[in-house]
């Protein structure tokens, strides 16, 4: 395992890049799958990382909590060397309620997770939806980091930055927080 900080070359209100990724459920996702929502948290996580399974827990609450954000967790890691991140695990990790997002999606090719810098698992994105009247998508980014206040897996958080962000975005205020970088497990990438 290595420990690695997020750091994405992404800024406040960049646009997030756009993918196309088969989910778990069988269906495929662009940005425009969420285009009715107010936010959209994207998380670059995975199955079998301590860090990212300690936030599990959080980010289904999150979806269950949230009507107009959509939570979805993208799992770019190489299955072929880390065989616990395969689809079909992932796919077991939602039947049997383990991740309960709105959506878990397989980044195979890694290239969207390159294209937002993601470098750990897990790294969260949060983006609001400033579309306009035209009813497309137009998600920008607003917050960047830490989850929570524990960054390691046997903490118990007594703040959740990432509830304050989206409750701002949702009241039509700024997002006035510290980007903390977010820690846990590199991403596993595929020798190249």
């Amino acid at each position: 395992m290595v420990l690695r900080e997020s750091d994405s070359e992404l800024a406040a209100d960049d646009p997030a890049p756009d993918f196309e990724l088969p989910g778990v459920d069988g269906e495929t996702y662009t940005l425009e799958s969420f285009a009715d929502d107010e936010a959209l948290l994207l998380v670059f996580t995975c199955n079998h990382c301590p860090y990212a399974q300690a936030k599990f827990d959080l980010l289904n609450d999150l979806a269950d909590e949230y009507d107009d954000v959509s939570v979805v967790g993208i799992n770019p890691n190489d299955a072929e060397e880390y065989p616990d991140d395969s689809f079909e695990l992932m796919c077991e990790f939602v039947t049997d309620g383990r991740i309960d997002y709105d959506a878990y999606l397989r980044d195979e090719s890694q290239a969207v997770a390159r294209e937002y810098g993601a470098v750990c698992t897990p790294d969260p994105f949060l983006f609001a939806n400033e579309a306009e009247a035209s009813g497309e998508a137009d998600f920008r980014l607003v917050y960047q980091g830490r989850l929570d206040d524990a960054p390691n897996p046997d903490d118990e958080p007594s703040r959740f930055y990432v509830s304050e962000a989206i409750d701002a975005v949702l009241d039509g205020e700024d997002v006035n927080l510290d980007w903390r970088p977010s820690q846990g497990c590199s991403i596993k990438w595929r020798e190249e």
